[in-house]
């Protein structure tokens, strides 16, 4: 046999060897890639090493998580995460497998949502998980229904259907921690008002037991509209969430609102408001009279000074209440009472009067 043909012999062989090694390879990726198998292995087993999530959209919406010494935060406001949604969010990503397997053309995949991030017109979201031994990284795209959603594994051709379905949000705001304070009605003593506009007030009682809030000075002639007038108003701290956080940067020129929220174990919260365009913001500080309360005092400052906070119009609202909607509407004048009576009368005599004949 010439050395020619031998040549040739084994360059088929090795030909045939590497389209072996190559189809072998194939179908250990279609069995990584079989129903019910995990979309990010080894992840469900490393959940407490996470030490970031990142999240971002093509618009460059972005969150990052970080996992602090006990709990984690939200890197992009320095404000604490809320722990327990963080965790879901790592315990579903774990436990993520793939329900079918989907389109591998790139064309195909905004149909989907599963493109790449990079284009601003990307509409699903990278979640990028850390932890120091290794890392995941998935496109979460449009959802197929309510228990699953089409994902890609960052970089891989393959697009899947997977459950369970995720629930991401790449605004900051959406991870934060919104718990600020909660202070129960029966806690509330006295609330010492002093709005933006209008005149200050004092909505207090004497006793736990005393059900309606004794309410002071009131203008002349005027009433309240009840015995409860008041209970809004002293009830308005009751779980008292934040919709967004923001660092305190210097003095506002906006017209504030006050508002000293008083206990009967001798908490005082003060409050400060204002509007900015629709956004309803507070600063609140805390002392104490007292030491069964000095503790808490102590607790709510470390937590809430240097911070101002967006808080949902309605407790706003309830918070900084005007006196004037606590009264009743005035009395019309008596001048303007018998013009509106004469105007009354005149057009029931002309309804009354019979035709004249001519």
């Amino acid at each position: 046999m010439s050395a020619r043909r031998v040549a040739a012999l084994l360059l088929a062989a090795l030909a045939v060897i590497s389209v072996a090694i190559w189809l072998s390879s194939r179908r250990h990726l279609e069995r990584d890639m079989a129903v019910g198998e995990l979309v990010l292995p080894g992840l469900q087993q490393s959940v407490n090493a996470v030490t970031t999530v990142t999240l971002r959209k093509g618009d460059d919406t972005r969150t990052t998580l970080k996992k602090e010494a006990a709990d984690w935060s939200v890197g992009e406001r320095g404000w604490p995460a809320d722990v327990s949604k963080v965790r879901k969010l790592l315990l579903d990503l774990g436990a993520l497998n793939i329900v079918e397997e989907k389109t591998r053309l790139a064309s195909n995949y905004p149909a989907l949502g599963v493109e790449d991030v990079s284009s601003p017109k990307a509409t699903g979201i990278l979640v990028d998980v850390a932890a120091p031994a290794r890392s995941w990284a998935l496109i979460i795209g449009k959802s197929s229904s309510a228990k699953a959603a089409f994902v890609r594994v960052a970089g891989a051709p393959q697009s899947l259907l997977a459950a369970p379905l995720l629930s991401v949000d790449a605004d900051p705001k959406g991870w934060l921690d919104r718990t600020l304070v909660d202070i129960p009605l029966e806690r509330v003593r006295e609330v010492a008002e002093k709005p933006a506009q209008g005149p200050a007030y004092v909505a207090s009682r004497e006793k736990k037991e005393q059900s309606n809030f004794t309410i002071g000075p009131l203008p002349k002639g005027r009433a309240l509209t009840g015995p409860g007038a008041a209970e809004p108003l002293a009830a308005s701290l009751a779980s008292l969430t934040l919709d967004d956080v923001r660092k305190v940067t210097g003095a506002s020129d906006a017209a504030l609102a006050h508002a000293v929220f008083s206990t009967f174990d001798g908490l005082q919260l003060e409050l400060s408001g204002r509007k900015d365009g629709t956004h309803e913001l507070v600063l609140i500080s805390a002392r104490s009279s007292a030491k069964e309360s000095a503790t808490e005092a102590d607790k709510l400052n470390a937590r809430l000074n240097g911070w101002e906070f967006e808080i949902p119009d309605y407790k706003y609202s309830a918070i900084f209440t005007p006196l004037e909607e606590l009264l009743q509407k005035p009395p019309e004048p008596a001048k303007k009472r018998g013009a509106a009576a004469k105007k009354t009368a005149t057009a029931h005599s002309a309804a009354a009067s019979p035709p004249t004949s001519r």
